[in-house]
Formats: C-alpha cells, structure tokens, sequence
C-alpha cells in the first residue's frame, strides 16, 4: 500500500474540481496546475469528466495526478479507469461500489466519518480514507481518530484552506481534498484564471511550509 500511496503522499493536494463544462475544467485545471497544485480530482459532477480526465492526461502526463471524484456508480468507476484516471473518489462507501472500484486497479479512496464508517472502508481494502465533510471535525476530529486508527491513511476533504493546512498534516493527514478553497466555484464561472492560479499558489506554498 505505501507504493500505491507515494503518489498521494507526494502531491499532498488534490483539488476537487466542478465545472459546469469541459471546458471550464480545463482550464480550471490548467490554472490550478500553473499555481503549483499537480493533484486534480476531475468529479462526475462535471459534463464529460472522462474526456477531461484524458485529456489532461494527455497533456501532463505524469506531471499531474489526475483523478475522478464523486464516484458514485460502477459505471462511472468504469469510464475514469478507460480514461486513465489514476485513482478513484466516492463520497461514501457502499460494499459493491467500493469493490468495483478496487477491480479497476486504481488507488481507492473512499468517504467516512465515523470510526464504524472508517472501519468499513479499511475492511473492504480501500487504500485511503477520505474524511467527509471534515469541516465537522476540524483537523482535532481527525486527530482523535489517529488513536484508534494510528496507521489507516486518512485525507480530510471539506474545510481546508492554507491556513490550517498544516494542521490537518500535523493531525496526521496522508493528503487533503481542497473544494471551494481552491477550486473556487464563482472564479471558475466567471474564467477568472488568475484567481484560481493565485489560490493554487497560496495552497502550494502552505504545502511547502507544512512540510518544513
């Protein structure tokens, strides 16, 4: 699991990208990428995610870490792993869905809470955590959930922002999810690039400072 995982590790970030088209999120991910956030989370929310998934592909490589989100059918599971997706994003854990994710090959990272949620997830095998909303719990909810589960590779999604990213790391988060923070919805409407790729940067240099 560490090998699948050295990826997630490194990048650290994944932005959790919604578009109202494929176009938008293309150029939302290329500003992100500019601002020094190489982790995008493509979700099925967006029109055509699949195509935008390969498409970034295309251009980066293995530059950027590019995944699909809000996963919440086997055949969208199905279609981000044709595309290349490198890992894989469900909201939740539901038992068929989760292995059907698993059968891809890809890193699995699927949504808990609770420690009963998270015991779930870990029995199916998945191979991270996602934590969600973990602006509930801030990044001591996801401390204490460090006692019971002190190896289980956990990423909070929800809430992070550069402020308390080195919170959420010193917690002991494998990697964040960051939404609307980053991937701001308005500025993305709007094509304002600049404040994407300024937002990225913000993140990317907190990422740096986290990590001493």
């Amino acid at each position: 699991m560490t090998d699948r995982l050295d990826r997630a590790r490194s990048t650290g970030i994944l932005a959790v990208l919604r578009a109202s088209s494929p176009e938008l999120a293309l150029e939302a991910s290329e500003a992100i990428i500019r601002g020094g956030v190489t982790g995008i989370e493509v979700t099925f929310s967006t029109p055509d995610a699949p195509a935008v998934i390969r498409e970034l592909i295309a251009r980066h490589g293995d530059a950027a870490y590019v995944g699909a989100g809000t996963v919440t059918t086997a055949a969208q599971a199905a279609a981000a792993a044709d595309a290349g997706a490198e890992f894989l994003v469900s909201p939740g854990t539901l038992p068929h869905l989760t292995r059907t994710m698993l059968d891809t090959g890809r890193v699995v990272m699927t949504g808990a809470m609770t420690p009963t949620e998270v015991m779930s997830a870990l029995e199916l095998g998945v191979d991270v955590v996602k934590i969600f909303p973990a602006s509930l719990g801030g990044p001591s909810y996801l401390g204490a959930l460090r006692g019971p589960f002190p190896d289980a590779p956990l990423m909070p999604t929800g809430g992070v922002s550069p402020d308390n990213l080195a919170a959420w790391f010193a917690a002991g988060a494998v990697a964040v999810g960051a939404g609307g923070d980053l991937a701001n919805g308005a500025s993305i409407a709007a094509s304002d690039w600049a404040d994407i790729e300024q937002r990225a940067g913000r993140f990317a240099a907190a990422l740096t400072a986290a990590r001493g």
